[in-house]
């Protein structure tokens, strides 16, 4: 088919349109460059944005119940941003800047409030000198990023350089220490027009007032809410939920965090909760693009990116509950060192002081059996949380107190020998293993005589002179005899492999930290002899569990052999509490591999130790029916450790527990620590406003005695008036 020519309008249709589009463009292009052009020249330059970080409000931490344990308050920060205080000229800017630190630092001075201070250098007798213990920060002063002086350079020179890098001028030799501070650390967190820094973090109302009123004199410098951490109930659990603080050296950050958007001034968990779970309750940061005019006025101010919250964290801990096992411990503790003085002053005869009079430390641990859920942890002395973080001469009297060692978390790091406490975990491997049935009968004679040829010189010996005893009646009267023959029998190597399963010697899969223990053995020592084999089967050589361990051993008892992982986590909710994310289920970490039939003879032995045997005088008539084990461990030196595991009702496991009192000497003050624990849980008991600890029960009685009280004294002040 032959083609039809195309019409030659439309090559000139096509031809007119592309010079009406170029005309357009070169007409655009004359007014942006020709009649424009200064104005847009000018914007263009003056112009600027940059990207500024909206920190996201940390994550609480609550009780099982809800109860607040580290929760956020409205607060307030003094901000300083580069993109505000710049002026015409670098030389007037910087002048600028340290003139606003130094009003600012004066302002902050004169009220008492805190502002960040890390310059480890003082002014004192005339001269710059380094403060003592900070080796790391000295270092990195002396770096080629900031001072860039040599290694051995002296404070003076460190300052001399600093003066001049940061234009340091016309200040007393005082206040310039504290703006060549503040630069320091302004360097140290990059601060430049994407990155304000933080002067002072929660200052009062007051300072925002004053800082509001002279806001035209101080350029750069602003006030931001933020969320302030605020932690309930301070010496209530320090230790488990932890604290936040700065990054202690940088190189920690650079290496760990700064990948992760952290600043070098941001807060981060150092400790408990707070570190463990830094991931979750850290949130994540916002970003809001930011355009400054050449006047510093704020042309535009974009949010890209809203930040979210971090989660909350629901402990497992019942606040209640641990507020009676604190108090429980703190008196029975006393009591202790008290009634060991007392014994040691009525002493006629010279005898050993080993009374409890050097009792000073312990700790306790409740755990819900079904769940492995850590219902109290107690650690005695205490600490106050915040006390410790802000006053120097407190955090220094604990860090100095080695008698109670309170900054030691008794509860899961603290390692203690269990005494007889370990005795039904070799029960439980001798019954499996055959060596010894529920029938077998041994005798006790008070000595041990299979290693001394029948003298008892030097032989091991037993606290009394059982005879003929069983399995039921040897862990009743805890019975060293029977345990060091059925120790012998079974042998080191077994009576491990039981014990390892029964969670003594491992941890325990806490989420903070904690100790692994010892457990006795040839690997707890380079040379092991037969007759340290004695010794571990009741509780001691090498023998040293947390009490944590020990609770978890206990409940492992109570849920027949089934040991779960102890957990202080019951749920985790986004941060309005609304949306679970993630619930605490039991987790069975593995099984004893002992029968139920052997199970319960052991069982068995520990109500005997309840009903009649070394609890009997102190708990024996608790309305609950309690299985449970007591322990005595002979230390080097110093009176003896007193131990407790158990769980109650016998019949149907709620909780384990364990109370360890260290140089404790006698049971009885340990066995009221346990006594205390049940009335917690099963009756409700609290700590009262006068301290004492009263179930429900209790708590009504008392409130009626005190209304008699008062009405009678009420009636005789009334009588005695009318007769005068």
């Amino acid at each position: 088919m032959e083609k039809r020519p195309r019409p030659a309008w439309r090559y000139v249709f096509c031809v007119v349109l592309l010079i009406a589009v170029f005309g357009a463009y070169v007409l655009r292009l004359y007014d942006w460059q020709i009649v424009n052009g200064d104005t847009w020249l000018t914007t263009a330059d003056n112009s600027t944005q940059s990207t500024v970080k909206m920190t996201a409000a940390r994550g609480e931490i609550l009780d099982v119940n809800g109860e607040p344990l580290a929760v956020n308050r409205t607060g307030y920060a003094i901000v300083l941003d580069w993109a505000y205080m710049r002026l015409d000229t670098m030389a007037e800017t910087v002048k600028q800047e340290n003139e606003t630190i130094h009003q600012i630092i004066t302002l902050l001075d004169e009220h008492g409030e805190e502002w960040t201070d890390v310059l480890p250098i003082v002014w004192e007798n005339g001269a710059y000198a380094f403060t003592p213990d900070s080796d790391k920060e000295i270092e990195t002063l002396k770096g080629r990023d900031y001072a860039d002086v040599n290694s051995y350079a002296s404070a003076d020179l460190c300052m001399e350089s600093l003066i001049e890098k940061y234009s340091v001028e016309g200040y007393t030799p005082e206040e310039t220490r504290d703006i060549v501070s503040v630069r320091y650390n302004m360097t140290k967190n990059q601060f430049g027009i994407s990155n304000p820094y933080t002067m002072a973090d929660d200052v009062s109302l007051e300072i925002v007032t004053i800082l509001s009123e002279n806001t035209q004199k101080l350029p750069g410098v602003s006030i931001e809410v933020t969320t302030a951490r605020e932690y309930q109930n301070t010496s209530l659990i320090p230790h488990i939920v932890g604290r936040l603080g700065k990054f202690s050296s940088m190189e920690e950050w650079q290496n760990n965090y700064q990948e992760k958007g952290y600043a070098f001034d941001d807060s981060i968990g150092i400790s408990g909760i707070e570190s463990a779970f830094e991931d979750l309750l850290r949130g994540k940061d916002g970003e809001k693009v930011v355009e400054i005019t050449s006047m510093g006025s704020l042309a535009s101010e974009t949010v890209t990116q809203a930040p979210e919250a971090g989660d909350t964290i629901y402990l497992t801990i019942d606040k209640r509950i641990q507020e009676v096992v604190n108090a429980s411990l703190a008196e029975n503790i006393t009591a202790t060192r008290e009634n060991g003085e007392y014994l040691n002053s009525i002493n006629k005869d010279n005898r050993s002081q080993d009374h409890g009079e050097d009792c000073y430390a312990g700790g306790a641990v409740v755990m819900d059996v079904k769940t492995g859920a850590i219902l109290a942890a107690g650690t005695y002395p205490t600490y106050d949380l915040i006390l410790a973080q802000e006053d120097a001469a407190y955090y220094s009297s604990l860090a100095n107190d080695t008698l109670g060692t309170p900054l030691v978390n008794k509860a899961f790091i603290g390692t203690f020998s269990p005494g007889s406490c370990f005795k039904p975990a070799v029960a439980c491997a001798a019954l499996e293993e055959g060596v010894i049935t529920n029938s077998t009968v041994i005798h006790c004679g008070h000595y041990y005589t299979r290693f001394t040829n029948g003298s008892t010189t030097g032989a091991p010996t037993c606290l009394g002179w059982h005879g003929d005893v069983s399995l039921r009646s040897a862990l009743a009267d805890s019975c060293n005899i029977f345990f060091f023959e059925t120790g012998y029998q079974l042998g080191i190597t077994a009576m491990n492999l039981y014990c390892q399963r029964f969670g003594l010697g491992v941890k325990t899969g806490i989420e903070i930290g904690e100790s692994a223990g010892v457990l006795a053995g040839p690997g707890s020592r380079d040379v092991w002899y037969q007759g340290e084999t004695l010794n571990a089967a009741i509780g001691q050589s090498d023998n040293a569990f947390t009490p944590l361990q020990l609770c978890t051993y206990a409940a492992t008892l109570a849920n027949n052999g089934n040991r779960p992982r102890a957990t202080l986590v019951s749920k985790i909710t986004d941060y309005t509490r609304e949306t679970v994310k993630e619930e605490i289920a039991l987790e069975i970490v593995e099984n004893v591999g002992v029968s139920q039939e052997n199970l319960d003879d052991v069982k068995e032995g520990m109500k005997a130790v309840i009903t009649e045997g070394s609890a009997r005088s102190t708990l024996g008539k608790y309305p609950i029916e309690i299985a449970g084990k007591t322990g005595t461990a002979q230390r080097t030196s110093g009176s003896d450790n007193v131990t407790f595991i158990g769980y109650a009702p016998a019949g149907d496991p709620q909780i384990a527990f364990s109370v360890v009192l260290d140089h404790g000497s006698t049971g009885t003050y340990c066995q009221n620590v346990v006594r205390d624990i049940l009335d917690a849980y099963f009756y409700d008991a609290e700590v009262c406003d006068d301290g004492q600890i009263r179930t429900a029960t209790e708590r009504s009685e008392y409130a009626q005695q005190q209304a008699a009280s008062s009405s009678a004294s009420s009636e005789s002040s009334s009588s005695a008036s009318s007769q005068g």
